[in-house]
């Protein structure tokens, strides 16, 4: 787990007045510590990484300073993947703002036979006895979005988790491992440098990130779709005044040009402004936990 030490936030990103509690209006006087609960070099991290550098939990004091970096696999996933989950995502947290979409993308190794869907689908389901599919670890976005792939494409293949999506596609870059469905800001200096193959974007539409390379749904896997998300939380009973200033921060952050640039350049999609409210992520959460419900437990991975 990593922790960003964030300066106090830029005066002209939070300077909005806030008529509320006055320990709010003063709002920040320290360090503000972003909470990034992934592995380093990973998708997570690069968001947190670019949005901190313009920036300037669920069990933590809602004084409003510290903050958590949350993704499908945290707050949606984790609801049914732990049969006791440590925390609640729909009531712990207080949300702050939906951030940006990450598109999954199906990758297989360089030297595997395929170039299109069709072709991967039909050399699976011909070798699926002898073929290894990487992920994130057990649970993670990566996991299941390649647990959905195989049960559409009527494909079982053998999973081997890593601790990140950084060292999965190491293996698959050096041909341990056959195919990964991983975030774009991973997949594409690696496709681009034909270290990997880019086979399908794993949603219903075309990524912005990589415009040429057709969606399985355009390939033949009608209605298929599995994507990741990143989005801010602060603890529950953060008075609103904090989470607005960090609402208004973020969104001021992800409205510069440098930042949407920074961000585009690593395959990141920014949400549109009516995806980044507070109200629309707290809807947007308890959706994406019962859109996962029923993959998690069809695909057996429940754990205590």
């Amino acid at each position: 787990m990593l922790r960003h030490a964030v300066p106090a936030l830029v005066a002209g990103a939070i300077a909005a007045s806030v008529p509320t509690l006055s320990y709010a209006q003063s709002w920040p006087t320290r360090p503000v510590t972003m909470v990034v609960p992934f592995a380093a070099g990973g998708p997570m991290d690069t968001v947190a990484r670019i949005l901190q550098s313009r920036m300037g939990v669920a069990k933590a004091p809602p004084d409003g300073y510290q903050f958590v970096l949350g993704n499908v696999g945290t707050h949606a996933v984790s609801q049914t993947l732990m049969k006791r989950p440590p925390y609640n995502s729909r009531t712990d947290f207080a949300p702050v703002a939906l951030l940006a979409d990450l598109s999954l993308v199906l990758v297989v190794r360089k030297d595997l036979p395929v170039s299109n869907l069709k072709e991967f689908i039909a050399y699976a389901k011909a070798n699926q006895d002898k073929m290894q599919f990487a992920s994130a670890g057990a649970g993670s976005a990566t996991h299941l979005g390649c647990v959905l792939l195989n049960a559409a494409a009527g494909i079982k293949v053998t999973h081997v988790p890593y601790r990140g999506g950084a060292p999965a596609m190491q293996d698959l870059v050096a041909g341990r491992v056959d195919y990964l469905c991983i975030d774009t800001p991973v997949a594409i200096p690696q496709i681009e440098s034909g270290a990997i193959k880019g086979i399908a974007i794993l949603t219903k539409g075309r990524s912005a990130s990589l415009p040429n390379l057709p969606s399985a749904q355009e390939q033949g896997l009608a209605g298929f779709e599995a994507s990741n998300w990143a989005a801010f939380f602060l603890p529950k009973g953060t008075p609103a005044p904090i989470v607005k200033k960090l609402h208004d921060a973020a969104v001021a952050s992800m409205s510069t040009p440098e930042v949407q640039k920074r961000l585009k350049e690593n395959g990141v999609d920014i949400v549109a402004p009516e995806r980044r409210s507070p109200e629309y992520l707290a809807r947007f959460v308890a959706a994406e936990i019962d859109k996962w419900a029923g993959p998690v437990k069809a695909a057996g991975v429940v754990q205590e």
